[in-house]
Order: C-alpha cells, then sequence, then structure tokens
C-alpha cells in the first residue's frame, strides 16, 4: 500500500511539473521570433532585390543601428 502510494504521489509530482514546463515554454516561445522578420499575416517576411541588393541592405541597416563610442573623460591630473 505504501508503495501504491508512493508511485502515485510521484506521477503527481512529474505531471505537475509537466504541465508547469509547458505553460512556461508556451510563454515565451512567441517571443522568440524577431519582430521586424514577421510579416502582415503572421508570415516570414520575403527578401527582395538581388542578393547584393540584400547585403547593401543589411550592411546600412548595421550602419544606421551601431552606436558611436562615447568620448573619453579628461584623466584626473
Amino acid at each position: 500500500m505504501r508503495v501504491v502510494f508512493g508511485v502515485l504521489s510521484l506521477l503527481i509530482v512529474v505531471a505537475i511539473i509537466g504541465i508547469l514546463a509547458k505553460q512556461q515554454l508556451g510563454a515565451i516561445a512567441p517571443a522568440a521570433t524577431p519582430s521586424n522578420a514577421v510579416g502582415p499575416g503572421g508570415t516570414m517576411a520575403r527578401p527582395s532585390g538581388t542578393p547584393q541588393q540584400q547585403v547593401q541592405q543589411f550592411q546600412k541597416a548595421v550602419e544606421g543601428s551601431v552606436q558611436q563610442a562615447r568620448p573619453m573623460p579628461d584623466e584626473p591630473k
């Protein structure tokens, strides 16, 4: 009888952990897709232009997002 209750309690604990894990994974799954890659209707946006144009668009996007380095403060004398 003690063994039966032990096995049942173990199964219940595993089921609860599984349910909680499923809820947690469901909460973070939509956030894993980049927002700019999803087009209208929730589909992935198709790349436009030739590969060379795509590379140039990517380079412009990277250059636009790179921040300038802050000037270093003067060293104390």
